[in-house]
């Protein structure tokens, strides 16, 4: 689970999928959807001094200058000129551009530092049916091209990795959709998500009854939990390209034998 996870697992991979449910990878799946090409950046939480959050803020303004893109701001502070966000709600209503940095610090994270060579995939709710479809064309989740479901996670105050249900569930169900087309062997922390997923009945209640999902209504974002939870409301594969975007994944073609 998250970046030290991602960073152990992805040289192995053939296809290092990254879940982010509240809310990177499902404001990935909002956006990629509108046309709109998502360029991660790291940028840590509020557990982190100020000097080096503002530093990290600075580099991520200079990120965007260079990559001709404009730069999604924190949820609160959006505006009329600068309407983009992490928030999904706040993407789906903000105005068209072709190119948006979006900052975060768990899935953002994960997917700007895997290694160029590996093929990197945001999948969440809105999207499990098209990524396990894609995944599975291309001929991976198999023993010669294993497929590594990271579970982005939050932090802690003192900036520890905190687990998350919504990204086990979301994983799980990834997971459950792989291992239904034959993909396999499952190891054990992924048969344990997929068994998580199965034996939730409410999925929506489970995401929003959550410590992120009441963090986020707190903070007057139920909307996006509720944007997250649209299960298999988008058929579009996220894929990370050689520009270091996210934009729809093309028909995926099977890989070369191992």
């Amino acid at each position: 689970m998250g970046p030290t996870g991602a960073g152990r697992l992805a040289a192995g991979a053939a296809c290092l999928v990254v879940v982010d449910v509240l809310s990177f990878t499902t404001a990935v799946s909002v956006a990629v959807q509108q046309g709109i090409r998502i360029l991660p950046f790291w940028l840590p939480d509020q557990s982190v001094p100020a000097g080096e959050r503002a530093a990290a803020e600075k580099a991520a303004a200079v990120y965007a200058r260079q990559s001709g893109a404009r730069l999604a701001v924190d949820r609160r502070a959006v505006t009329h000129d600068t309407p983009w966000s992490l928030s999904p709600a706040h993407l789906r209503a903000a105005r068209f551009v072709a190119r948006l940095v979006l900052p975060s610090a768990n899935g953002a994270a994960i997917a700007a530092a895997a290694p160029s060579r590996v093929c990197v995939v945001a999948a969440c709710l809105r999207n499990i049916t098209a990524v396990g479809n894609w995944i599975t064309a291309r001929g991976c989740g198999t023993p010669e091209h294993p497929v590594a479901v990271i579970p982005a996670g939050e932090r802690w105050p003192d900036g520890s990795l905190r687990p998350t249900v919504e990204d086990l569930l979301g994983a799980g169900a990834l997971i459950s959709d792989l291992h239904a087309q034959d993909a396999g062997p499952l190891s054990a922390e992924a048969a344990a998500a997929k068994a998580a997923y199965e034996g939730t009945a409410d999925l929506a209640l489970a995401i929003s009854a959550g410590a992120s999902g009441r963090e986020l209504a707190a903070m007057g974002f139920t909307q996006d939990v509720a944007i997250a939870v649209e299960e298999d409301a988008c058929t579009i594969v996220p894929l990370r390209d050689g520009d270091g975007a996210f934009a729809p994944a093309a028909r995926a073609r099977p890989l070369p034998p191992a």
